[in-house]
């Protein structure tokens, strides 16, 4: 048994000596762990627990484990700050923890990797083996360790009294502590009682009532702030608010009304204006300064001149033709067109979108040939007083507006043309050759075209080179091929105004039709208008301008638009602001400015570095008023009351010249206060220029048959002028327009004539003589012209007739009366110095008139005596028959002896007044 027993055991020894040589598998542990360790502690609580296991178990060595190793993490970190040690080798059961305390504060998180390693076959660990590396990541908890400090011990600001503050400071602690929990604050508090102001958890501190300097200027207290772990601050902070006296943001010296003197050049607006800003801290300023002027006339002070008169005075080259004329017998074509009123001489034709259109005539379209020509026209889309377009169809929905189309020969071909606008969109479609060249559409997109104020629109075409100019400025277009927008145009001359033709079928004759008003439409061929010419076109004679661009601060910039309407000012500093906008200008270069009101406004923009509490400032109104200006006195002289001429010179080819010594003389009066303090007033004569005159026939009109007036077209022609012969039932009226001076109207009017038909002399005929200028804003005396035509001696019946002929020699000193039924001319009203030969011809009309009138009395007496003799008989009739009488009187001894037969007059007493009448 003994020996079987020991066998047994050695066998047994045997099979476990093989057995733990056979460490078939690797220990296995979890892939990741999560680990929390608590601040200044050095155990970590993973999860899941860390335990390895072995699948040799329960072999001895080979199913044990024996131990861990820590290797770095991620991070390159983790092997010095953390260990892993076995609790149980069989059970595999392990501890993390850190070698030294942790701080939260100088790293929160960790991570690093772990093995498990077996025991091996044997006690020495012979071949053990090691399981896979497993990510460990360790959260360190913190300890609310510290307390908030503050980052300021003191904190200052100043507010205005009389008024609630959202915020008038900010006070900020901070806590060192890592976790959200005890390193945010709270909430703050103001440890000091009694104050009024609050304070709210983000540490906004704000007061509760109004302030009043005056009771108390500094208000003192001190503020704690609390964490959520309700560590309270080391160390309190104080806080000082300083109460200003009220002040009243916005702008000062602001004056509402401000006057302007015509005359005066450019003057401040704002001469005393500067912004208060109650300290704030501003770093942007923004302020716009509005003149509206639109109300006057077409964005500007427009009233001196017409637009054709402005083109005078530009420089532009003369030869346009004006396609919208107003409405007379020789351009009939504008007076189905509805008009509306117009503060200048400009009509301003409306559209509506439907049947308004103006066919221009052959014989102008004639004169417009050529590739090279300049569109001028004033545009404003809708607008008031427009009638609605009709509803839009299906069709034409989407229809273009067309203000111009035109087909115009161009040397040997037709090419043709059409200004449209679409939305905001203004094209021009452009064919050089109708019968070959493809079309060419100019492209604009323009917010002006759609936005129904006027603006001045100036096309300049030197094809292919086109040039659009809006309001004086210039943009550039975008090409476009098109291969035709429109019906193909008839190689034929035609133009249209507001449409364009379609088929021109019964029920479709034009397409395209505008709605809006039209004012000013010019085009003239040739080469193309200047920039200048364009620019002084638009340019106003009134608007904003700035002083002194050399004195703007840096950081300052200053805009004025085309229209010089709107002045924008922007800067970042206050002081340099202030002195920019006190050189802020009204500018108006006219003589004679338009008097009357001319709003202003003045709008400000600021920004702030806290934009919460920033600034607002309220829009300021005002209005500037231009002053009456010294109105200018235009005076006609040198054309007598009379012009007795014989009839065969008015039969004449030329006539007879109305106004040959004609005199304008314009002046200025301006009131004076002489040493004795009485009101005077003085004239000045100034350089002048009219752009008007008239002459026009009193009593009956013109016969054309018999009789015309005449004017040396040549003469107009050179000097730029035009000619309006307008003739109505009972109007007939010659004006000479045009903005020139005084001495090119002189020329003109001293040609104008007045002729006769053959046999058609009459005893006399009136007419009387006006100018102006401004658009008839002023205007000159009315001189008043009687023409008398002298017949032949044997048909004179009536001394009162030679002496009316001879009545433009007479500037009697008394009051006129009236001799023999003939009025004398008033001596007071265009009187002139009579010369020598006057002198002499006066002496001896007197000397006929007393001659005749001793006669008279002569012939009286000796009919008295007549009547004694035969024995006193009376005669009730009073009359006397003496139609044999002939009287001849030689008064100057020369060619000019003077007949007076068959005179008859009643026996009367001469009257004092008839007396006074005569001629000393």
């Amino acid at each position: 048994l003994l020996e079987n027993a020991a066998h047994v055991e050695v066998l047994l020894l045997t099979v476990f000596v093989r057995l733990s040589k056979a460490n078939k598998h690797k220990p296995w542990i979890e892939t990741e762990y999560q680990g929390i360790v608590m601040e200044n502690d050095n155990t970590v609580l993973l999860n899941p627990p860390l335990f390895a296991l072995d699948k040799d178990a329960p072999l001895h060595y080979a199913g044990e484990i024996c131990g861990f190793r820590v290797h770095n993490g991620p991070s390159g970190s983790g092997t010095v700050q953390f260990e892993a040690v076995v609790l149980d080798r069989s059970t595999g059961e392990g501890l993390v923890r850190s070698k030294e305390p942790l701080d939260c504060e100088n790293q929160r998180e960790h991570s690093f990797t772990i093995q498990a390693y077996d025991c091996g076959e044997g006690p020495d660990g012979a071949n053990s083996k090691k399981s896979h590396k497993a990510t460990v990541h360790v959260r360190v908890n913190d300890v609310n360790e510290f307390s908030p400090v503050f980052v300021e011990r003191r904190y200052e600001a100043s507010v205005p009294e009389g008024r609630l503050f959202d915020r008038i400071v900010r006070v900020e602690a901070l806590d060192a502590d890592c976790s959200p929990q005890y390193s945010q604050i709270c909430f703050y508090d103001i440890i000091t009682p009694n104050v009024p102001f609050a304070i709210d958890n983000d540490g906004n501190i704000k007061n509760t009532e109004p302030l009043d300097s005056k009771h108390q200027r500094v208000h003192t207290f001190w503020v704690t702030a609390f964490d959520c772990g309700k560590n309270r601050a080391q160390a309190d902070a104080q806080v000082v608010v300083t109460v200003k006296p009220s002040c009243k943001p916005g702008w000062m010296g602001w004056t509402k009304r401000v006057e302007y003197t015509p005359g005066s050049g450019s003057i401040p607006l704002f001469p005393g204006l500067h912004l208060e800003t109650c300290e704030e801290t501003v770093w942007n300023i923004q302020a716009t300064v509005e003149l509206q002027t639109g109300h006057i006339g077409k964005g500007c002070d427009r009233d001196s001149y017409s637009d054709r008169s402005v083109r005078r005075l530009c420089g532009a080259v003369r030869g346009e033709v004006d396609l919208l004329p107003p409405p007379s017998p020789a351009a009939n074509w504008t007076s189905a067109l509805p008009t509306l009123p117009s503060s200048d001489s400009s009509l301003v034709f409306s559209f509506n979108g439907s049947n308004h259109v103006a066919v221009v005539p052959d014989p102008v379209v004639s004169a417009l040939s050529g590739d090279h020509f300049t569109l001028q026209l004033w545009m404003r889309r809708g607008g008031g007083n427009i009638q609605p377009a009709t509803a839009p169809t299906r069709g034409n929905r989407k229809e273009e507006e067309t203000i111009v189309c035109s087909t115009v020969r161009n040397d040997d071909s037709f090419s043709h043309y059409s200004l449209s606008v679409h939305g905001c969109r203004l094209s021009l479609f452009y064919w050089p050759d109708v019968a070959a060249a493809r079309p060419v559409k100019f492209l604009w997109k323009l917010e002006q075209v759609c936005d129904s104020e006027w603006h001045h629109l100036s096309l300049s075409v030197q094809f292919p080179s086109v040039t659009l100019y809006v309001d004086g400025v210039t943009f550039d277009p975008a090409l476009i091929h098109d291969n035709g927008a429109i019906p193909n145009p008839a190689p034929r001359q035609r133009m249209f105004i507001g449409a364009c033709w379609g088929k021109l079928t019964p029920s479709i004759k034009y397409v395209g039709s505008y709605h809006g008003l039209l004012s000013g439409v010019t085009v003239r061929p040739g080469s193309v208008e200047p920039h200048s010419v364009v620019e002084c076109l638009y340019a106003c004679r009134e608007g904003l301008d700035f002083g002194d661009l050399e004195t703007l601060g840096s950081g300052m910039k200053v805009h004025v638009n085309p229209s010089q309407s709107v002045l924008v000012l922007e800067g970042d500093d206050i002081e340099s602001f202030n002195r920019a906008v006190q050189q802020v200008t009204y500018r108006n270069s006219l003589r004679f400015a338009t008097p009357g009101v001319r709003p202003l406004k003045l709008t400000t923009s600021l920004r702030c570095f806290n934009e919460e509490s920033c600034l607002s400032l309220k829009q300021l109104e005002g209005y500037l008023v231009v002053l009456q200006p010294d109105a200018p006195q235009i005076s006609l002289s040198g054309v007598g009351p009379h012009l007795a001429r014989p009839a065969p010179e008015f039969e004449g080819p030329r006539g007879v010249s109305l106004f040959p010594e004609l005199r304008i003389v314009c002046s200025l009066s301006h009131p004076l206060v002489p040493l004795y303090h009485l009101l005077a007033l003085m004239s000045d004569a100034v350089a002048h220029t009219l752009d008007g005159c008239e002459v026009q026939p009193l009593g009956e009109e013109l016969n054309p048959e018999r009789e015309e007036l005449l004017v040396d077209m040549d003469v107009v022609r050179e000097r730029g002028l035009e000619i309006i012969n307008t003739t109505s039932l009972s109007l007939y009226i010659y004006i000479v327009s045009g903005a020139e001076s005084i001495s090119v109207y002189e020329d003109v009017l001293r040609s104008v004539r007045y002729r006769l038909a053959k046999g058609s002399a009459r005893f006399e005929r009136r007419f009387r003589l006006s100018c102006s200028e401004m658009n008839g804003r002023y205007t000159s005396n009315e001189l008043t012209l009687e023409v008398n035509f002298l017949h032949s001696l044997d048909n004179l019946y009536h001394p009162s007739h030679l002496l009316a002929s001879q009545q433009q020699f007479l500037h009697p000193s008394h009051h006129a009366g009236e001799l023999s039924g003939h009025t004398l001319p008033n001596p007071h009203r265009n009187s002139v110095v009579p010369g020598a030969a006057t002198v002499i011809i006066m002496v001896c009309v007197g000397f006929l008139v007393v001659m005749v009138i001793l006669g008279v009395f002569r012939i009286r007496s000796i009919h008295r005596r007549g009547e004694g003799a035969r024995g006193g008989s009376k005669d009730g009739s009073g009359q006397w028959d003496d139609s044999a009488l002939t009287i001849i009187v030689n008064p100057m001894e020369v060619k000019s002896d003077v007949t007076i037969k068959g005179l008859r007059a009643e026996r009367q007493e001469p009257s004092s007044e008839n007396m006074s009448a005569l001629p000393n």
